[in-house]
């Protein structure tokens, strides 16, 4: 069994599950989007249908959901928006983040690609990372 952690007296898994299908209500479902916020597919389906993403909104925090794009172009063009996500959830410790493999589906990155940029986000409590993450920054 994974082990757990408690955050906000609350016991929170160490990795992002595969699949979340609810959240409590601090918590925040952290997707890979296109600019234009369509969520047409995958995890920004997912954010859509049951956690508060907006069509038309490709960025930022939406209902429990937290938009980051990734269809723009190279890794470099995501950086700037995993930057403003981790200095977003520093500043937001009453709530709590998982961040899903964004950039690892449709998108078409590996994770070795997209973990680094993640790499601000290990020291955070209240962010929660997907274990192939970790396993690369580790």
């Amino acid at each position: 069994m994974k082990e757990k952690r408690i955050y906000n007296g609350i016991e929170r898994p160490e990795f992002t599950p595969e699949r979340i299908s609810e959240l409590k209500a601090d918590e925040v479902f952290v997707f890979g989007s296109n600019l234009e916020g369509m969520h047409g597919g995958g995890a920004a389906y997912v954010a859509w249908r049951q956690f508060g993403a907006v069509m038309g909104c490709g960025v930022g925090l939406r209902g429990q959901s937290y938009a980051i794009p990734t269809m723009q172009g190279g890794v470099e063009t995501i950086e700037p928006y995993v930057s403003s996500f981790i200095s977003f959830a520093s500043e937001h410790p009453e709530l709590f983040f998982y961040v899903t493999r964004i950039g690892c589906g449709i998108a078409g990155f590996k994770e070795k690609e997209i973990a680094p940029l993640f790499s601000d986000a290990v020291g955070l409590e209240n962010v929660c990372l997907p274990e192939g993450f970790v396993k690369v920054l580790k």
